[in-house]
Formats: C-alpha cells, structure tokens, sequence
C-alpha cells in the first residue's frame, strides 16, 4: 500500500483524495495544512490517519510513503524539495512551478534526491490520451501542419494572484497538449525549436494576465496557435491537422471523465470517424495509478504520455517565454 500524505486543503485536494480511495494499492495517511478547523473537517469527512498543521511533520513522517502537493503553485518548488530531502515520492499539481528559477532549482533537488516525481498534468494518465497517442501514430493524419487549441474558464474570482495568472491556471493544459503532439508525430528535439509571438490582457486587480494568446511556428514548418482566459466561460478545444484530415476532440481533453470520451477523426476525403473510450474511471484515478506503478518498479519519473522531467521543463520554457510576450504586448 502506497501511503499518501496531502498537503493542502483546497478544492483539488478533494479530487486527489477521492482518487486515492478509490484505488486498492494506496490509503490516506495524513492531511496536512494551514487551518486547523479545516484539518479537523477533512480527517472527520475522509479518514485520515494523522492531519498536520504545517508540513514538517508530514515530512518526517516515516510512514508516509508518497507526497501529493495541492498547494498554491509559487510554493510546489520548495515542498517539493523538502520532500525530495526526506525520500518521499512527489505528485506536484500544475503548473510545475511559476519561474525558471524555480523550476529548475526544483528538477536539481528531485534528481539530486532520485525520487520519484511528476507533474500533475492528471489528463495525460487517463486512457484517453493513451488512445490520442495511437492515433497520432497510426500515419492516418500524414505530415503533421497545425496545431489549435483554447481553454476558458471563468475561475478569476477564486485564482491566486501568486499563482501569476491564466498561463499556469489553465494555458498550461492545451500547452502541455500541443507539446505532446509535436513530440510524438515530429520527435523529441522538435518543440524546442520554434518562434512564438503572444499577446494578452492583465487584470487591473492583480496585474497578473487574465487573457493570453499566442502563435507560433517551429522550425520543421509546423503552425500552432492557443487561447487561454480565466475572466469569462467554460469552454474548450484542440484539433490536430495533418495533410489527410483533422483529428479533434469533442469531450473535453483535459478533464476526461469516468465514462464515455469522444474524438473524432474528420479526414479530408471520406467520412467522419468517431473515436471512443469508455473506462470506469476519471483521469486523477489513473495519475494515482500511475505514481503507485511508478514507485511500485522504482522508477524515477513518469513514462509518456505522463510528462517526465525534461517535458515539464520544456513545458515552463514555452509558458514563461508566452508570458513575457504577453506582458510586453
């Protein structure tokens, strides 16, 4: 049994938490945070073993096997190190962190400690992109041409000003997705190699930016562009163009469900092909499964679609490179 440490007290915490229950290979060990009522709250709701007040001493704890870290994400870095320094396996929500610094101050510390430790991209666990994946290989779409992708949410009134905005909210699931495509149909090296151009709004509370859209082209001739806002909607989407057709999904890629998820293959001569995968259950049981598989084989990081370390990296690169652009436009 994997046995989980929580830190923090949030809406997403409550996602992990049900993930882990679910599964028959981890347990909930300690809830830790900053509000003692809502310690008490979560260790009355979900069991827990042991609630601490701070994180020290859910470090320690020798029988905490693996570390979830739903706190803000200005602070994944340095948990991530204290976690790292007690040798306690790491599942960091996104976005990895808000700087380069940061980032890799934080990859430094993992390998240093040779933890295992992922990005919570939860999506890229699921099935569901297991199948995308496939598809992408499979040669039905030809040379891959564009790449176009949006996320919206009205979330503004609930998001961290220290959490710097709608790129490390949301902009970084369709680029994380973007990332995934261009590595699997044009090779490891390909999404480093590329010019983008991004403009945004900032919101006059905070200044962090609130809208956020960029262009870009890569080297190998492949366009992209993205959209990402958290100050109005609830909406999405992602398609995939090559020479032969388009690939799109209809359900929502970054949030896939317990239940049906949908893309369909629209080819540019012949009929529309829908694509289906049907599973029990919900992406962040998946990224569960994966940690627990992961640490369970004494792996290091995750295997793809999940991000390894180099992809997160590659992935803060892109988002911190659009946020300047953005604030400069």
């Amino acid at each position: 049994m994997l046995r989980w440490g929580i830190l923090g007290t949030g809406f997403i915490s409550n996602k992990m938490i049900e993930a882990v229950k679910a599964s028959d290979e981890s347990m909930l060990h300690t809830i830790a945070g900053r509000q003692q009522y809502l310690l008490d709250q979560f260790q009355s709701e979900h069991g827990f073993a042991k609630q601490s007040l701070g994180y020290a001493d859910v470090m320690a704890d020798p029988d905490v096997d693996a570390i979830y870290i739903g706190a803000p994400n200005h602070v994944h870095h340095t948990l991530t190190l204290v976690a790292a320094e007690h040798g306690k396996a790491v599942l960091s929500e996104k976005s990895l962190t808000t700087t380069m610094e940061q980032a890799h101050a934080l990859v430094d510390g993992v390998n240093a400690a040779g933890i295992f430790f992922v990005e919570g991209l939860m999506y890229l666990a699921h099935p569901f992109l297991a199948r995308f994946v496939e598809v992408l290989n499979d040669g039905r779409l030809g040379d891959l041409k564009a790449i176009n992708g949006f996320y919206c949410a009205d979330i503004w009134q609930v998001t961290n000003p220290m959490g710097r905005g709608t790129l490390y909210n949301l902009g970084c699931y369709p680029t994380s997705l973007m990332h995934l495509v261009v590595q699997t149909m044009c090779g490891e090296a390909a999404f480093a190699t590329r010019r983008i151009h991004g403009t945004g709004n900032t919101s006059e509370e905070d200044g962090t930016i609130v809208d956020a859209a960029m262009s870009v082209r890569f080297d190998n001739g492949v366009l992209g562009s993205l959209q990402s806002t958290d100050s109005y909607g609830m909406a999405y989407g992602f398609t995939v163009s090559g020479t032969h057709g388009v690939l799109r999904f209809v359900t929502n890629p970054w949030l896939p469900i317990a239940g049906r998820n949908h893309m369909q293959w629209c080819p540019y001569d012949g009929d529309v092909e829908d694509i289906y995968v049907d599973d029990p259950n919900d992406a962040f049981y998946h990224q569960v499964k994966m940690v627990e598989a992961g640490v369970s084989k004494g792996e290091a990081q995750a295997n793809r679609p999940s991000p390894r370390l180099k992809d997160s990296i590659e992935i803060m690169e892109f988002l911190t490179e659009w946020e300047c652009q953005a604030i400069s436009s």
